[in-house]
C-alpha cells in the first residue's frame, strides 16, 4: 500500500514531535511539545490543524498534564485548559476525556497513558483506513471530484479522511482528476491538500474556492467530498468556512456532496448545527493570510473571520464513517450507530 513521505506525531523520548505546517509548502519543519502549554500552542496556532490529529495531540497533551500534575485538581484544570484550544474540533474534547476516563481507571499511570495516547495516534490511522476503502466505493470508475481545505494525512495521524477516500479511489481506479479550492483564508488546500495530491501523484487542479461553483454548474464534478470537525446528532455538519456555500451549488444542481470523518468526531451530545460552536478568528488571517507582513488589505479593516461553517444535514448525501455509511433519515441511523458504539460517546 502507498504511503505518504512524510510523518505528523510521534514521541521522540519525552518529547513530542510535530509537523509544523504553517510552514509547507515552503519547507518541513518539526517542532518539540514537553508540557501542556506547548500542546496548547500548537494546536491553538494551528501548528497542529484537523480535528484528527488535534484529537491524537491532545492525547499526548493530557499525558504531559499527568505528568506536570501534582493533585487531581491540578490536572483537572489543565485537562480544562488543554480542551479550550480550538471549540469546534469535537476530537479534542473527545480525546481529553478519553484520557482523563485512562487516567482515574488506572490512578494516574504514566505508563497507561502513553500507551493510550499511543493507541489513540493508531486507532485514527486505522480508522482511516477503513473509512477509505467504504468511501471509495460510493464513486463511480473515472470520477472527478472536488474537495475543500484538507482533510489528508496532513489532518491526521496517517492517510487522511475525505482525502483518504480520494487516494484510496485513486488506487482504484475510480478518480481519475482532484480538483483542490485554495480554501481562504490559511489557504489549507493550496499549502497543504495540493501538497499531498502532488506527494501521491494524484492528477490534480488548483483553483480559487469562486471557481467551484462554476465547475460545478458545467457538470465537471462529478462528487464532492469533504472532512468535518464536528457533526452533530441530526447530520448537520461543521467544517471549514466555504464547505455550506459548496453544498447548496451542489444540491442546486444535482452533484452529491460526501462528509468523510470518524465516528469520534459525531458530537451525540450536539442535537443540531445550531448548537455548534464556530470558531472566530484573529482579523489578521485575512489581511496578512501568508503571515509575512505583506498586507493584502489594511489593518484598519475590520473583519469577519469564522473558521467554521456549518453545512444542514439536507444539503449531504452520505457521511462516510470507519463503520460504514450513513444516509437519511441522518438520525435515526446516527442513534443506531450510538447504540452499536457507545465508547465513543
Amino acid at each position: 500500500m502507498m504511503k505518504e513521505s512524510f510523518e505528523t506525531i510521534r514521541m521522540e523520548g519525552d518529547d513530542l514531535i510535530l509537523l509544523d505546517q504553517r510552514r509547507l509548502p515552503s519547507s518541513m519543519e518539526y517542532i518539540r511539545a514537553k508540557t501542556v502549554d506547548d500542546v496548547y500552542r500548537a494546536i491553538k496556532d494551528m501548528a497542529v490543524r484537523g480535528a484528527p490529529l488535534i484529537g491524537s495531540t491532545a492525547g499526548y497533551g493530557v499525558y504531559f498534564a499527568a505528568k506536570e500534575s501534582r493533585s487531581k485538581e491540578e490536572f483537572l484544570k489543565k485537562c480544562t485548559f488543554l480542551a479550550s484550544a480550538r471549540p469546534t474540533a469535537v476530537n479534542l474534547m473527545w480525546a481529553v476525556d478519553r484520557m482523563k476516563r485512562t487516567a482515574f481507571e488506572y490512578d494516574f499511570s504514566l505508563e497507561k497513558l502513553l500507551k493510550e495516547a499511543d493507541r489513540i495516534k493508531e486507532e485514527d490511522i486505522e480508522t482511516n483506513h477503513a473509512l477509505s476503502i467504504y468511501g471509495s466505493s460510493l464513486l463511480e470508475k473515472g470520477s472527478t471530484v472536488l474537495t475543500h481545505c484538507n482533510a489528508g494525512a496532513l489532518a491526521t495521524s496517517g492517510w487522511g479522511t475525505a482525502l483518504g477516500v480520494i487516494k484510496q479511489a485513486f488506487l482504484d481506479g475510480r478518480i481519475k482528476h482532484v480538483y483542490a479550492d485554495e480554501t481562504r483564508p490559511r489557504l489549507q488546500g493550496a499549502r497543504l491538500t495540493a501538497f499531498e495530491l502532488v506527494d501521491f501523484k494524484i492528477p490534480s487542479t488548483l483553483i480559487p474556492d469562486s471557481v467551484a461553483a462554476t465547475l460545478i454548474r458545467d457538470k465537471r464534478i462529478d462528487a464532492i467530498i469533504v472532512g468535518a470537525d464536528r457533526i452533530a446528532l441530526n447530520g448537520d455538519t461543521a467544517n471549514k468556512i466555504g464547505t455550506f456555500s459548496l453544498s447548496v451549488v451542489a444540491k442546486a444542481y444535482g452533484v452529491p456532496m460526501y462528509i468523510a470523518a470518524p465516528i469520534s468526531t459525531i458530537d451525540f451530545n450536539t442535537r443540531s448545527g445550531k448548537d455548534i460552536p464556530i470558531e472566530e478568528r484573529d482579523k489578521s488571517e485575512v489581511i496578512d493570510p501568508l503571515d509575512n507582513g505583506m498586507l493584502i488589505a489594511p489593518e484598519g479593516m475590520d473583519v469577519y473571520n469564522p473558521s467554521f461553517d456549518v453545512t444542514p444535514h439536507e444539503n449531504i448525501t452520505a457521511i462516510i464513517t470507519e463503520k460504514g455509511i450513513i444516509e437519511e433519515p441522518f438520525e435515526e441511523n446516527i442513534r443506531k450507530l450510538k447504540e452499536c458504539c457507545c465508547s465513543h460517546t
